[in-house]
């Protein structure tokens, strides 16, 4: 009986942990937030790599969630990137499951954050913040306004 119990108890542990098509989204959003907190560093995949003892490709996986971070990694990453742990859990809605960016407008945060995340965006947040003088700043705003606004209106 015991030998007979063995195959099913095997089955039902492979069952537990086989994936369902693609990476778990907490994967996903903390390789979001290994990729975001690099940029942000102006960090290249390589260099973080290379402090990590691995590949590019490899920091390019967990950046994507197709790999996990292990607890020890992300601590290591935590020290590299010089940010506490719960950094890479930020905006995580654990009982949705998915990221929980707090916006007033439904779907908002999802493209704001993809934006965000992305080069042009970090770039665009790290220069625009470095510019001190409020003026600028709201000249700066009013030109990308008029910009996104013709821009639209082309496509109309």
């Amino acid at each position: 009986m015991a030998v007979a119990g063995k195959p099913e108890k095997a089955a039902r542990k492979k069952a537990a942990t086989k994936k369902k098509g693609g990476p778990d989204p907490i994967d996903i959003h903390v390789g979001g937030r290994v990729r975001l907190r690099r940029m942000i560093l102006g960090m290249s995949q390589e260099a973080l790599g290379q402090a990590l003892g691995l590949t590019f490709q490899q920091v390019q996986k967990y950046e994507k969630g197709v790999n996990r971070v292990g607890a020890s990694r992300l601590f290591q990453l935590s020290k590299l990137l010089d940010v506490p742990v719960q950094y890479f859990y930020d905006d995580y809605d654990v009982l949705a499951g998915r990221p929980s960016y707090s916006f007033a407008e439904p779907d908002m945060g999802d493209e704001f954050m993809k934006f965000v995340n992305s080069p042009e965006g970090v770039q665009l947040c790290k220069y625009f913040s470095a510019i001190e003088d409020m003026h600028v700043k709201k000249r700066v705003l009013d030109l990308v306004k008029t910009i996104a606004e013709t821009e639209g209106a082309k496509k109309v």
